[in-house]
Formats: structure tokens, sequence, C-alpha cells
């Protein structure tokens, strides 16, 4: 759900030279102001064995591999940069949860949320993404309705995500079919290398 990418594989020329791209994309910010507004799901993961649990706290190893699992298809990069000192730190933080969705009777991750709670009173949720074996199989929904659930029980004043023209597109279908509202959009200019974001800018918002 964070940072977007162009769809495709990473460019480059047969001499191997890194190509630098710049993509101009739109970020969309939805929210639940209320529990009834949202939607959830019927559909029910074809996946067997699905399970969730809260890492409290998580630990940074494992918190690094879900984020690359996840996140490396749609190029995050904002927790890559952290210092193992900086994770430890942040993910301990009472207003900071993450829940891993496991498969296989817990054997095997299929992705994870995180929320974090604001000063406003407002909950986040951060990022959330599926590895991508478990694209495609009911998952999302459901995650969501899960996320959403914690968020609420965090005391939440209301809700709140981003995603965006390059995320998965199944991410805004997603979020607009279980009721979240768009409230705000921004336009920017993100630059990726290879496989890597090395900058963005706010073009409008």
């Amino acid at each position: 759900m964070r940072q977007p990418r162009e769809g495709g594989a990473p460019p480059g020329s047969s001499q191997g030279v890194l190509v630098l791209r710049r993509v101009e994309v739109v970020r969309t910010y939805l929210a639940l102001d209320t529990p009834p507004q949202f939607r959830a799901t019927t559909k029910q993961p074809s996946a067997r064995d699905i399970g969730i649990e809260r890492r409290l706290p998580c630990p940074v190893p494992l918190y690094r591999r879900l984020y690359k699992e996840v996140g490396e298809q749609w190029y995050w990069h904002d927790r890559l940069e952290w210092s193992d000192e900086e994770l430890a730190a942040y993910l301990a933080k009472p207003n900071v949860g993450v829940w891993e969705v496991t498969a296989s009777g817990g054997n095997k991750s299929a992705g994870y949320f995180e929320l974090q709670r604001h000063e406003d009173g407002g909950v986040e949720i951060a990022f959330f993404g599926l590895k991508p074996e478990f694209i495609g199989q009911g998952l999302g929904g459901w995650m969501l309705g899960r996320a959403v659930e914690e968020a609420w029980a965090m005391d939440a004043k209301r809700v709140w995500l981003h995603t965006c023209t390059l995320d998965s597109d199944r991410a805004l279908p997603n979020y607009l079919a279980r009721g979240f509202r768009p409230y705000r959009t921004e336009r920017l200019e993100v630059e990726i290398e290879g496989n890597e974001v090395v900058g963005e800018r706010l073009l409008s918002n």
C-alpha cells in the first residue's frame, strides 16, 4: 500500500545500466468515520488453515522479512531506511501494532497489516498487504475486515489509509467496496531507478 511503482519488470539496458524513470501517480486518502460505515465481505478465503496473530512487539527480523516479502512487489522502501535500533523502538510503542496473517496452520506467512494510532485519535492502516502467492484467493477483503476491527479496538476516532495508482489494481476497489470514503488526493512524481524508489516530489494536493 505504501510506495507506488509502475507496472512491469524493473527496467535496465542490456549492459545492466539502471534507467531512471519519473512516474506521475495519484495518491488517494480514504477513511471510515464510524464502525457501521464498514461493509464486511461475505467471501471466505480459499486458502486453508488461515490464521492471524498480533506480534507484540514484532521482532525486528520478522518485521523486515514481512515488509520485504509483501512490499517488494510494490517498491516499499520507507522502513528499509531505518536502523534496527530505530525500528525496534518504533515497534515497541504502545500505539503501534503488527498482525501477521498465516497459512498452513501457522507455518507460512501470507501477509500482514500494521496499525498506528495518532495523537488526533485516528488510527492509520499504515501497511497492509499479501505475499504474491496469496493474492486473488479472497484474503484481501477478509484481512481488511480484521484490520478495521483491530483499529476500532484501539479506540479509534476514525480509521484511515492511503493507496495510489501504482499500487495493486485490487487495492482501491477493495477499499471502496468495503465502505471507505475518499477525502483527499495528491499528485506526485516518483523517481524509480531499477527496482528502487529513489525520490518523490509532491505536484499538487
